[in-house]
């Protein structure tokens, strides 16, 4: 039995003080108040990212290798995330499947930080397909499906644009285990609104590569926002929403559909400031990456930073910055039983911050990860 004893503790739902965690095998034990000492800072869940391609310089869709899965965990364990969905954008089918065999060892082996894989396209729509490979955008296929069938992938999430895909394939997909979310997509709201009765449950970074809400046609951002089922990913980063757009967000959404996402690219957690991307470049200014067009191509966030983002920017209270990274994305993937709070039973997944917000230890299973 390990503990861990800290001035401050939030587990989802409640803060607690001056109390000491205990934890076995991966799993919480107990809270109970501390007897001793204990360590300035605050416990939290720990974060969980479901749109993640990179990171400590590996980039999944050009490195689909267990190595490069590690990499990517360490890299973002250092900023508090501590579960991950490997994201594959668009590309070929052998791709695909390449990086569909390495999640499979990963889930089989039980690779820390591994819930599974994000696939983000193919199935997506030209005019909304912002650094996506036009040449490799297609209709679903068998060979996309025997991928998307899999049943040992954890975690399956695939990001379709509405227009690309029937609801009966959509349908399809639910059926098959797999979480649909919309994006990258110029459809109308009622094309969106059919995909979401079809079991479509969510949006692929809301306002980003999607149709926007305007008087006469709601579109994609229309529809993701009168709908009060379904979860949004957001790329809190400043560059990618405007705050204000990130507020009427909060306020149209009920609580609890709204999940930080980072889209986080290879250079995350590295001094990189260039990397190939297919047949081009993705240059880095500071906090951000464009290809050689000048449009925007993920980022180089980490959640940490967006959780202080929301919180400095946005006037969240930290307890609802913090369900945004975790508890929410927790139930969106349905996993909230054993991530994104801290309590009994639960897993051993948690970081602790300093006062100023940055991150100090994280452990992923109960295990020690900075």
């Amino acid at each position: 039995m390990q503990q861990i004893s800290v001035a401050r503790l939030f587990d989802g739902q409640n803060w607690q003080q001056n109390v000491t965690l205990t934890h076995e095998a991966g799993r919480v034990h107990s809270i109970r108040p501390a007897a001793g000492p204990v360590q300035a800072g605050t416990l939290l869940p720990g974060f969980i990212d479901v749109q993640v391609n990179g990171g400590g310089g590996a980039l999944f869709n050009t490195d689909t290798s267990i190595e490069a899965l590690r990499t990517m965990v360490k890299a973002h364990a250092q900023f508090g995330s501590t579960a991950l969905l490997p994201t594959v954008i668009t590309d070929s089918v052998a791709v695909m499947q390449q990086a569909a065999d390495v999640i499979a060892h990963a889930i089989a082996c039980k690779e820390p930080g591994i819930l599974g894989v994000h696939f983000e396209g193919p199935h997506l729509s030209v005019p909304k397909k912002g650094v996506h490979p036009q040449n490799f955008i297609r209709p679903l296929s068998e060979a996309e499906l025997a991928i998307y069938r899999r049943t040992d992938l954890g975690v399956k999430l695939v990001t379709v644009a509405p227009e690309t895909i029937s609801p009966e394939q959509i349908s399809e997909l639910v059926k098959a285990n797999v979480i649909v979310c919309l994006g990258h997509s110029n459809a109308d709201a009622a094309t969106v609104q059919a995909a979401l009765a079809a079991g479509a449950t969510g949006f692929t970074h809301l306002y980003n590569a999607m149709s926007p809400l305007t008087s006469r046609e709601p579109g994609v951002v229309g529809a993701a926002l009168a709908d009060p089922q379904s979860w949004c990913g957001l790329i809190l980063d400043g560059l990618h929403v405007h705050p204000l757009a990130v507020k009427v967000a909060l306020a149209a959404k009920p609580k609890g559909k709204l999940l930080i996402v980072t889209d986080a690219m290879s250079p995350v957690g590295t001094s990189q400031t260039e990397f190939d991307f297919f047949d081009g470049k993705v240059i880095r200014d500071g906090n951000k990456l464009t290809n050689l067009d000048g449009n925007l191509a993920g980022s180089v966030l980490d959640m940490a930073s967006a959780v202080h983002y929301a919180v400095k920017e946005l006037g969240l209270e930290l307890s609802e910055a913090v369900r945004m990274a975790s508890l929410y994305p927790a139930e969106f993937l349905g996993i909230s039983a054993e991530r994104g709070q801290i309590q009994a039973g639960a897993k051993a997944d948690l970081v602790l911050l300093n006062d100023e917000g940055r991150v100090q230890q994280c452990w992923l299973e109960g295990r020690p990860f900075i």
